[in-house]
């Protein structure tokens, strides 16, 4: 099984990109509760061979974050967060999903958190008088409408988040962050088993709506055709 490594953030340097921010997202399919998504961004090319040493000779696993086990996400996450030059999570409402559908609440999620993580030190300092040249982003799936530099300035990548240690990393933090939100919920809303499946479609999220209904953290068009069907 192949692992992410840093080949697509080399070739982005290579074109004179100065950083390199990897994004994905978690909850796109989840029938309840918000999409969270995850920028990351490591160190400009220079200093990536001391970071891969660091990765290669440590205990973390970075990888796509379905592969990993809940204790190696939480692990990683944390490494992540000490060893990354900038990252973000963002999260886009129930709401806004019901409201504008969960195509563009995803792309609305990314540009966000891809926004806020320039306003985060040292990247606030190191971007000052921001020039869209400067970052390159790597996407995991599909490209992203209207982000500073067009469709020049990112690439989209089939499961890159098994390819790029940078999208992996961003889908790590997000898959934490919504998995411990996603347990919280699950208290104030105890029928659905929202802190083992998350919000997903499983056969007992699904007679849990049957017998007690849909909640406002239920995404209309998800859920729709269950209560329909009984």
């Amino acid at each position: 099984m192949n692992k992410p490594d840093f080949r697509y953030e080399k070739k982005a340097w290579r074109r004179g990109f100065k950083y390199v921010a990897g994004v994905d997202e978690v909850g796109r399919g989840a029938w309840a509760g918000p999409i969270v998504a995850g920028a990351v961004v490591f160190a400009p090319a220079p200093q990536i061979k001391n970071l891969k040493f660091k990765i290669e000779n440590s205990e973390v696993k970075i990888d796509d974050s379905k592969r990993l086990r809940p204790r190696e996400r939480e692990k990683a996450a944390l490494w992540i967060k000490e060893n990354a030059l900038a990252w973000d999570v963002t999260e886009i409402s129930v709401s806004a999903i019901n409201k504008v559908g969960i195509g563009k609440a995803t792309a609305k999620a990314m540009r966000k958190t891809l926004h806020d993580i320039k306003g985060k030190p040292p990247i606030a300092t190191l971007l000052h008088g921001y020039v869209a040249n400067d970052l390159f982003v790597l996407v995991d799936g599909f490209h992203v409408k209207y982000l500073p530099g067009g469709l020049k300035h990112q690439q989209a990548i089939i499961h890159g988040d098994q390819k790029s240690i940078s999208i992996a990393a961003a889908s790590i933090i997000a898959k934490v962050y919504r998995d411990k939100l996603m347990q919280r919920l699950s208290k104030k809303y105890p029928a659905y088993g929202w802190g083992k499946n998350k919000g997903y479609g499983t056969k007992f999220h699904q007679q849990a709506i049957v017998r007690s209904g849909v909640t406002v953290l239920h995404r209309k068009e998800f859920v729709k055709g269950i209560l329909k069907d009984h």
